[in-house]
């Protein structure tokens, strides 16, 4: 059971609370606004990340105009109940100046982390229109198969000096591991997870 949060507007002489705002996937800062009650409220009720413009001095859901919309995926107070953290998935650059953030950032952070997404989203899809949903189509067996046939063949590679090759045969291989995980309901942190705790123990 989620614990309420109980922002503390009085702390501002109006009102307002900053709020960080970070890609759920990237884990890239995306910008700074600020809220007061009314837009925490509307941020909840909309799912859509909502905040108060000291410039135009009304509620402002962002990408009202532009359709890039952050749309809600958590929030969470800091330890003195003043300071927003939201996460949010980005439909679009975020910055007004069209830039992915409002620092100039490429909003690209953690790469494979974007491709578990996708693959989570084509598990789902037409096989006909998807390499990856052939894959799923045809079961967890020939998805482990080709698993072990891109270790071999990354293996091959190895023994040679053929750095296109050798890389090309090692994103083929984690490419169909991201797959086989996604399958089996795991995602990379899950693996992470693990090794952090052999970590431990070394």
């Amino acid at each position: 059971m989620k614990t309420p949060l109980n922002p503390d507007f009085r702390k501002s002489s109006d009102g307002l609370i900053p709020v960080i705002v970070q890609d759920v996937v990237t884990n890239v800062v995306l910008m700074l606004g600020y809220m007061n009650q009314e837009a925490f409220y509307a941020t909840q009720a909309s799912n859509r990340v909502t905040f108060y413009s000291r410039s135009k001095k009304r509620l402002w859901t962002k990408g009202e105009e532009s359709g890039n919309f952050l749309d809600l995926v958590s929030i969470k107070l800091d330890c003195d109940n003043d300071a927003f953290l939201i996460k949010a998935k980005a439909n679009g650059p975020v910055c007004h100046t069209g830039a992915d953030t409002c620092w100039g950032e490429s909003n690209t952070g953690n790469f494979l982390a974007l491709m578990e997404e996708v693959i989570q989203k084509r598990k789902g899809a037409d096989p006909s229109s998807s390499y990856t949903a052939q894959l799923y189509a045809a079961g967890i067996n020939k998805i482990a198969q080709k698993v072990g046939e891109e270790a071999v063949e990354l293996v091959i590679e190895s023994k040679d000096n053929d750095e296109e090759k050798f890389l090309g045969e090692a994103a083929d291989l984690m490419f169909h591991f991201l797959v086989l995980l996604c399958a089996k309901g795991y995602a990379l942190k899950d693996v992470e997870r693990v090794l952090r705790q052999r970590h431990k123990k070394q």
